[in-house]
């Protein structure tokens, strides 16, 4: 079975565009409904508008602009993970600010794409965010990694606290946050590796804990950030 025959077999991603553009969602959801791995179920121009869609409809996956009417997108985002908290969200902008992207990631999105992005790779992020992975635009992540230089003494937090994220990871945990970064799901990291997608788990539990962080995209930030990779 090839990979299309495998996505008509798969039950498709249902994603909600929240964006106040109309020419904008017309496109989004034209382009998004080519692939038979995706399905957009909803609309909203604001946010308001958007929590409301997204309460009722629990879709996989949202689309989210941050400059919202009425909510702004960074709002709407921490709404969300509130009432429907099994819903990926995934930043779809042109805002590209240092504290734009801290506080979009921290209210809880999962991704954050610039709309300069391609529909082919757009799809692709949402297949693998709705699968559990983390996605940051290759620019973003470009721009942290400038904008984050390595602490002169990274033994030494603030409040006096040790530790040394690099030497606490094993070498192959090293890779699977390498993996992670990219914004690989446990199936692909597994493959990569040749390893079970238990064991992908497995390091990736591990690699939470070990760097201090509750999910994927805070240990791919702090990994950027720390230059732990």
């Amino acid at each position: 079975m090839d990979k299309k025959q495998a996505e008509k077999t798969q039950k498709p991603i249902t994603v909600v565009i929240i964006e106040d553009y109309t020419l904008t969602r017309v496109g989004l959801r034209s382009s998004l409904n080519e692939y038979a791995h995706i399905n957009v179920i909803g609309e909203a121009c604001d946010g308001i508008e958007g929590v409301e869609i997204v309460s009722k409809l629990k879709p996989d996956v949202v689309l989210m602009d941050l400059g919202l009417a009425g909510m702004n997108g960074i709002e709407a985002t921490s709404k969300i993970t509130e009432i429907s908290p099994k819903t990926s969200i995934i930043a779809l902008t042109s805002h590209d600010r240092e504290e734009e992207v801290m506080a979009m990631l921290g209210a809880g999105a999962k991704g954050y794409c610039l709309k300069d992005i391609d529909p082919e790779t757009l799809s692709g992020v949402i297949q693998n965010v709705a699968k559990g992975a983390c996605w940051l635009d290759p620019g973003i992540a470009r721009w942290a990694l400038n904008q984050f230089p390595r602490p002169k003494d990274p033994t030494i937090m603030p409040g006096g606290m040790f530790t040394d994220s690099r030497t606490q990871l094993t070498e192959r945990e090293l890779e699977v946050l390498r993996l992670l970064v990219a914004g690989k799901s446990n199936t692909e990291i597994a493959n990569e590796l040749i390893v079970s997608v238990h064991t992908a788990k497995a390091h990736v539990c591990s690699i939470l804990q070990k760097l201090c962080v509750d999910d994927r995209v805070q240990a791919a930030v702090k990994a950027i950030k720390e230059n732990i990779i």
